[in-house]
C-alpha cells in the first residue's frame, strides 16, 4: 500500500509517497479475518505461492484464528502494489494475480463447504471452477463482485450461482437498478456499498433498505473496508438478526476497518460491535 498526494500524471516522472505498508490482502483473506475476529469459525480455501510472501500471508491468517485449507499455487503468491490517494481511491497494480489452473483437493473443498453454514466464493482467476462444487453442496452461496460494471462477461457465473449478492457502486450506472436486477434472478437478498455514504440494499420481498457508514471515522487506509462490511453483515444474518440490523454491524465493521492498516481491525469484537450499534 503506498499512499500518494494525488495520483501521477501519465508521464514519466518521480513520485514521492507520503507513507506505505505491506499488509495481508486479498477480498477471500479480508472476510476470513473479519469474521475469524468476530468469533466465527471460519475456513478459507486459497491458493498461496510457496514463496517468502506466502510463509507470511500462511502464518498471519493462522495466527488470525483463520482455519486455512491452501493449495500451493505454482506462479507464487498473489502480490499486489495499490496506490491511495487521501480520499482513499485506489489505482491496483497486480504484480501477480493467481493462476486460473490451480490444482486443488476438490474433495477436501467439498467437505469443507458441506459444513459450513454459508459457502462465500470470492472473485480469483481460479475460483470459477468451484462454484458447481459450491452448488452441489446445497449451502447458501454468498459472493462479492467488487467493482462489477452491470456487463461483464466473468462474472455472470458468480451471479448465477449466488444466494446473496454485494457489489460496490465504483463501476455501476444505477445501483438501484443493479438491486432490482438481483432481486428478480432470485436472490435472497443483494448489496451495494457506496463507501463514505453507507450502503443500500434489497431483499426478496422488493424492501429497499438504506444504512449510513459510521460517523467520526478517522480513514487511515480504506483497502478493506466492503470486505469488512461483508464479514460484518454475514456475522449477523449468522447471529439470526433481521437484514436492517446486520447492515448495521456491517457498516460499524467497515468504519472500523479503515481505522487500521489491517484488513480487519484490532479492536472488532462481536462485543464491540453490539455495543455500538445499540448506541447508534
Amino acid at each position: 500500500m503506498v499512499r500518494v498526494e494525488r495520483f501521477p500524471e501519465a508521464v514519466a516522472a518521480t513520485v514521492h509517497p507520503t507513507g506505505f505498508h505491506d499488509a495481508i490482502g486479498s477480498a477471500g483473506a479480508g472476510k476470513a479475518l473479519n469474521l475469524a475476529r468476530l468469533g466465527v469459525a471460519v475456513t478459507l480455501i486459497a491458493g498461496i505461492g510457496d514463496d517468502l510472501a506466502g510463509s507470511r500471508v500462511r502464518e498471519g491468517l493462522v495466527d488470525g484464528g483463520v482455519r486455512l485449507l491452501d493449495a500451493v499455487d505454482a506462479g507464487g503468491t498473489a502480490e499486489h502494489l495499490n496506490l491511495m490517494d487521501p480520499s482513499g481511491a485506489r489505482i491496483s497494480l497486480l504484480l501477480r494475480n493467481g493462476s486460473a489452473d490451480l490444482a486443488f483437493d476438490a474433495d477436501a473443498v467439498a467437505t469443507a463447504m458441506a459444513a459450513a453454514d454459508v459457502v462465500v466464493v470470492d472473485l480469483a482467476p481460479w475460483t470459477p471452477r468451484i462454484l458447481p462444487i459450491a452448488h452441489a453442496t446445497g449451502r447458501p452461496v454468498w459472493t462479492d463482485l467488487h467493482d462489477y460494471d452491470d456487463a461483464s462477461d466473468w462474472h455472470r457465473a458468480f451471479i448465477e450461482a449466488a444466494d446473496v449478492v454485494f457489489a460496490s457502486a465504483d463501476r455501476l450506472e444505477d445501483p438501484a437498478a443493479f438491486l432490482a436486477a438481483m432481486v428478480e434472478r432470485g436472490k435472497r437478498f443483494s448489496v451495494v456499498t457506496l463507501g463514505r455514504d453507507g450502503a443500500i440494499a434489497m431483499d426478496v420481498s422488493g424492501r429497499r433498505y438504506e444504512v449510513p457508514a459510521i460517523s467520526g471515522t478517522i480513514v487511515v487506509d480504506a483497502n478493506g473496508a466492503g470486505d469488512a462490511f461483508f464479514a460484518g453483515t454475514l456475522f449477523g444474518m449468522l447471529d439470526g438478526l433481521p437484514l436492517e440490523r446486520a447492515l448495521r454491524f456491517g457498516s460499524i465493521a467497515g468504519g472500523l476497518a479503515v481505522g487500521s492498516t489491517e484488513l480487519a481491525s484490532p479492536s472488532l469484537s462481536a462485543d464491540r460491535l453490539r455495543a455500538i450499534a445499540d448506541a447508534s
